[in-house]
This record gives structure tokens, sequence and C-alpha cells, in this order.
């Protein structure tokens, strides 16, 4: 009996230990790494009614800063246009220190497009808001992003786009 008790911790203990060396993530760092506003029409912008194009751009981008830390950049464009003029232009870029370390490599690869971004996001759209709100114009509402959708769109363009490559 003494002997199937010591399997038993055995098997506890060893259970413990897959689970430390399982994938370990944390956020270490929230930070505004740039920004800019520019409002280049004022205060001629003001005159009209506001009816304004806005187009609205975002890429994300990754370095590895040591073994298992990686420095996650988030960038926002927003350009609003009152008929063909620049009503107003705000650029982010919002980052953000992460761990994650015992993660293969797609899954990595994954989680610093997908799920890093997903909570540097929320800090990018609060600054972007607040921005345009100082610079005088009506609040900028960006909706959520879906960043597995574009995870998904980017990995099925550079699947097409290595299938099209003539093969020397």
């Amino acid at each position: 009996m003494a002997e199937n008790e010591n399997n038993q911790n055995g098997n506890a203990a060893a259970a413990q230990g897959d689970q430390q060396q399982g994938p370990m993530f944390a956020l270490q760092r929230i930070y505004l790494k740039d920004t800019s506003f520019e409002s280049p029409k004022s205060p001629d912008v003001f005159k009209g009614q506001w009816a304004p194009k806005i187009t609205f751009n975002l890429n994300t981008s990754n370095e590895k800063l040591d073994e298992g830390v990686y420095n996650v950049v988030l960038r926002l464009t927003i350009e609003a246009k009152q008929e063909d003029a620049i009503a107003f232009l705000v650029e982010v870029q919002q980052a953000g220190i992460f761990t994650l370390d015992r993660f293969n490599e797609g899954d990595l690869e994954r989680a610093l497009a997908t799920v890093c971004p997903n909570i540097l996001f929320p800090y990018a759209r609060e600054t972007i808001d607040a921005l345009v709100v100082r610079g005088s114009f009506p609040p900028v509402m960006l909706a959520p992003v879906n960043f597995d959708a574009v995870y998904a769109q980017s990995k099925a363009q550079k699947e097409q786009q290595g299938q099209a490559a003539p093969q020397a």
C-alpha cells in the first residue's frame, strides 16, 4: 500500500511538473510608443457640415527582446477627409512587452499576431478617441477588431502568393 501511495504522489508531482513546463503567457508592460495628431486645414475645416470620409489602417509588428520576451507594436492610422482636404490624421503606436515562453512556433506566431494586439487595441482606441476630441472633432468610435480573422486572412494571402510564385 505504501508503494502505491508513493506512485500516486510521484504521478501528482510529475503532473505538476508538466503543468509548469507548458506554455506561459504574461503581460509585463503596456506603453504608448508614438502618437501624432495633425489637423492641417484648421480652422477652415470647422466651417462646413461635418461629413468626412474616414480611412482606417492597422498593422502589427513584433521583435524578440530576450528568451521568451517579445515587444509587440500595434500601429493604427485614422485619416478623416472632408471633401478632398484632410481634416485630421491620427497615428498611434501602442506597444506592449509580453512573456511568451515555451510556445511551439505556430502557437507563438498566432499569439503574437492575435492575443497581444487584442490586449493593446483598447488602449490605442482610447488614445485615438481622446486625441480626436481634443482636436475639437466628434469622437471616433472604432469598432473592435477580430485579430484572429485578420491573422487568418494574412496567412491565406501569404499561402496564395507562395503558390502563385513561379518555381525555379
